[in-house]
């Protein structure tokens, strides 16, 4: 157990964590297969901090890598799970302290290092986030990559000059998390948000989240002109593929997109008449690898709540409205839904019925 060093208070620990469950993926004839099974601390991986989990998330990464789609996982076996949030129990980094509440999100946690899916998660300390002050541990993961990723690309808009004032901002694949909590934020900051979806029957959820008007994927005349009519001042897009190709098309002069995601492809046919003739900016938004100042920063903004104005606080006031929360021990049942293009809002996993 040698991530303990050998004060009194971490003596009562030791038996503790010898055995804990983890939804660790397997790489079995070449398919990835996730499944419960118990861990010693001795088989995570090597870090600083060790955390006691209260909660985790599931996204559509956490889904594909469970499934063996996208082939998400660097490494066999991985403990799942992009995110987690709890309390420091062990750290050999002079930043934490056992007790201290903090939460991990992106870099390689479940992906190429064991991560989030696990009572117990074991992580370097450049990777660790203190919970900023006004936000829980539950909110921290309902929040969790999603709302990060979100509040990120809303920044970068922002750097790039976006403005309520500039016109209508479009946030495509609407019901997912990045989106959903995407379009409260801007809601909140003064924004006009039209929402895009194929899933006709949740105008009633994308209106309470404050849009202002819905297109169906189904309907929508895309067009194959090098330039359309302009209509967009920003776009946040989680589609990738032909809708991506759309937006470029379809941007007012000097218009920004922020790319996130790639649920309709990964394939980007387009021109540069866009980019040339209406000097629109495409920017691709990477929350795994965001560097630790800025990480801080959004973290804060996320913490607190939005008011008009630029660089104000991006706390989603109706964020129990998309939350779902499922047991630890029903984790594989909520990954069906992501593949399944039917799942809506934020999965929030609790360690604990407790928590």
């Amino acid at each position: 157990m040698g991530c303990f060093n050998q004060s009194p208070q971490n003596e009562h620990l030791r038996e503790i964590l010898v055995d804990f469950q983890a939804y660790r993926i397997f790489d079995e004839n070449g398919l990835s297969v996730g499944r419960f099974v118990r861990l010693s601390t001795d088989d995570l991986d090597a870090g600083d901090v060790l955390i006691k989990s209260h909660y985790s998330s599931v996204n559509y990464k956490d889904a594909l890598a469970a499934s063996g789609n996208g082939r998400v996982i660097r490494r066999y076996p991985c403990v799942g799970g992009v995110d987690v949030s709890g309390v420091v129990v062990s750290s050999s980094d002079a930043r934490f302290t056992p007790g201290d509440e903090v939460l991990v999100t992106g870099y390689g946690m479940g992906v190429s290092h064991d991560g989030g899916f696990s009572e117990y998660v074991r992580v370097p300390a450049d990777w660790v986030v203190p919970l900023p002050k006004g936000l829980t541990l539950f909110e921290a993961m309902a929040l969790g990559t999603a709302g990060f990723t979100a509040a990120l690309a809303i920044h970068r808009l922002e750097q790039n000059e976006l403005r309520p004032e500039n016109g209508r901002v479009i946030v495509t694949g609407a019901t997912g998390g990045v989106a959903s909590l995407a379009i409260q934020m801007l809601a909140q900051l003064g924004y006009s948000v039209v929402a895009l979806t194929g899933k006709e029957n949740e105008r009633d959820y994308l209106e309470s989240l404050g849009v202002c008007e819905i297109l169906s994927r189904h309907d929508l005349p895309m067009g194959t002109r090098p330039l359309e009519k302009a209509q967009w001042a920003g776009a946040l897009d989680s589609v990738g593929g032909e809708t991506l190709a759309w937006l470029t098309r379809t941007m007012q002069q000097n218009g920004v997109i922020a790319s996130f995601g790639n649920a309709g492809g990964i394939a980007l046919n387009t021109t540069v008449m866009p980019f040339i003739l209406r000097g629109v900016r495409l920017i691709g938004v990477d929350s795994a690898a965001t560097k630790m100042p800025l990480r801080r920063e959004i973290w804060q903004r996320l913490a607190s709540e939005s008011s008009p104005g630029i660089m104000t606080g991006l706390y989603p006031q109706k964020l129990n409205k998309i939350v779902h929360r499922v047991p630890f021990e029903q984790l594989p049942d909520a990954f069906f839904p992501f593949l399944q293009g039917k799942s809506r809002g934020r999965v929030v996993v609790a360690f604990s019925s407790d928590s």
